[in-house]
């Protein structure tokens, strides 16, 4: 990525007095400015559709950054009881920043928040990480410790050189539940990228909230995330103990209320989101239906007895849903890697009667030089399988709708925008949303999750936003004899061909 500070903690910076604050900032209590809404009141406004909650499940798509953002804010705020949170990335950018304060808000108030993170990304000490744990209402795990935290440089590549496999076998499962009632999962991950908050870098992404019955599939996913022996205890990392201290976090509460961090426009849209909320529950993009499910690989992925190969049930169920398609098969993922295996499904599918369009980045949109080489390297062969391959602009027309972050409409400019989402429409009528990119990463190593909905109506509408993703003013259709490559600079395109010694399989 082009600003990834990782899963990282360095919250605890603000209120442990390891960045200074200006003498005349600090005399300004910022809070004292905002009313403090005590929260805690989901289940009013969940309360109208409870008993249709028992046997059906409300799934609506979040499109645009700044409603993913506000929305996870709101319900973070409404807690009554509990949040479980599960992410590759945790930055400690402003996103990130403002994150945790609502998090410590909601743990306040008695809420118990359980934060499970891998350690590949983490790029803190872990003093920081304790000191958040300190909170008695806080527990936070690292799932697969050992390649980072705590680690120096060599002990890192003497994990990767020893034990290659088991290092690389992370967990990009994405999902926030709240109460055990409600939860999004997705391709976003906590940072400012990801909710059009970067100076630099955006992603074009896609969540998908879901309220009711699906969501304790949702749940005992996390458990078992939870609960797995590859999750451990931050404590157990340490020897060091922090105690818990009731003023510990004011900094960060003071960072948050200041507006020049939070934007007062943003706390607008968090105070104006329940009728909001009630215009979504009413409206008819989001759709009822007793025909969603919840996909998960197991923690650890497989057993890993051919290697660097292996599959996991994600991979299963979306080879299933290609291998059955009928008309047609609409995805979006940021990196398009395919093995001999993946290329056989597509080719099948066309002979089949089957249209098959991906939209993937350019090499002048993506994040990732590395999967992009991948991809380079067969895009001709992959197009002779019949398929449509689409490269997405780094100025695509669409930002202007889509990027609703609130520093974009200050902005005298527009950052690169890069596809991050991992999305796919079989037959106009059953969607996947979810964390899987189509690589052999995702395929074998790294843990991955999608929500499943069988409807023409929820499909409908994600499918108008892919439509709107392969017109010209946001891709490049690709051809044998036309790639945008050129379009990029020289130092990148000689920084992806170097990359080119990287094996396929491990990207």
């Amino acid at each position: 990525m082009l600003k990834i500070i990782g899963a990282s903690f360095l919250c605890i910076v603000l209120f442990s007095c390891s960045k200074e604050t200006k003498k005349e900032e600090s005399k300004i209590d910022f809070c004292s400015k905002i009313h403090q809404k005590e929260g805690g009141q989901i289940q009013k406004y969940l309360e109208g559709f409870s008993e249709k909650m028992k046997n059906q499940t409300a799934a609506y798509v979040l499109e645009d950054g700044g409603g993913s953002l506000v929305t996870r804010a709101w319900f973070t705020e409404n807690s009554e009881k509990s949040i479980d949170i599960q992410y590759f990335i945790f930055s400690t950018d402003n996103v990130g920043l403002i994150a945790c304060d609502y998090l410590i808000r909601a743990a306040d108030r008695g809420v118990k928040v359980r934060l499970l993170v891998d350690d590949m990304m983490v790029d803190s000490e872990l003093e920081d990480i304790l000191s958040m744990e300190a909170h008695p209402n806080i527990e936070i795990k690292i799932y697969n410790p050992g390649v980072n935290l705590g680690k120096n440089i060599f002990k890192k590549i003497g994990k990767f050189v020893s034990d290659y496999r088991n290092a690389n076998l992370r967990m990009h499962n994405k999902t926030f539940i709240v109460d055990k009632k409600v939860a999004i999962t997705g391709g976003r991950n906590i940072a400012d990228e990801y909710f059009d908050y970067d100076h630099e870098y955006n992603f074009r992404d896609r969540d998908i909230l879901l309220i009711g019955k699906s969501v304790s599939q949702i749940n005992d996913s996390f458990v078992q995330f939870w609960e797995s022996e590859l999750s451990v205890p931050v404590s157990k990392l340490s020897a060091d103990k922090i105690q818990y201290k009731g003023d510990a976090y004011e900094k960060l509460h003071q960072y948050a209320c200041n507006p020049d961090n939070f934007w007062p426009q943003v706390r607008k849209e968090l105070n104006e989101f329940p009728a909001t909320f009630q215009k979504i529950i009413q409206s008819e993009a989001i759709v009822w239906s007793d025909n969603v499910r919840f996909v998960s690989d197991m923690p650890g992925k497989n057993e890993g007895k051919n290697g660097l190969e292996g599959g996991g049930q994600s991979t299963k169920e979306l080879i299933g849903l290609i291998n059955g398609a009928k008309t047609s098969i609409d995805i979006n993922t940021p990196y398009l890697i395919t093995t001999e295996l993946g290329k056989s499904v597509f080719r099948n599918a066309v002979k089949r009667g089957v249209k098959v369009r991906i939209l993937t980045n350019s090499m002048s949109s993506t994040d990732n030089a590395e999967a992009f080489s991948g991809y380079q390297r067969d895009r001709v062969e992959l197009l002779r399988t019949g398929i449509e391959i689409y490269e997405f602009k780094p100025d695509a027309a669409e930002r202007f709708k889509v990027m609703t972050g609130a520093l974009q409409k200050k902005m005298n400019f527009t950052p690169i925008f890069g596809l991050h989402a991992k999305s796919m429409v079989i037959d106009g009528h059953i969607a996947v949303v979810g964390t899987f990119n189509l690589d052999p990463r995702s395929a074998n190593l790294n843990t991955e999750c999608f929500a499943l909905v069988d409807s023409e109506k929820l499909s409908e509408g994600i499918l108008k936003n892919m439509n709107e993703d392969f017109q010209t003013g946001n891709s490049w259709k690709i051809t044998p004899n036309f790639n945008p490559d050129k379009e990029v600079n020289l130092a990148k395109r000689l920084k992806v061909k170097s990359r080119r010694v990287v094996p396929k399989s491990i990207l």
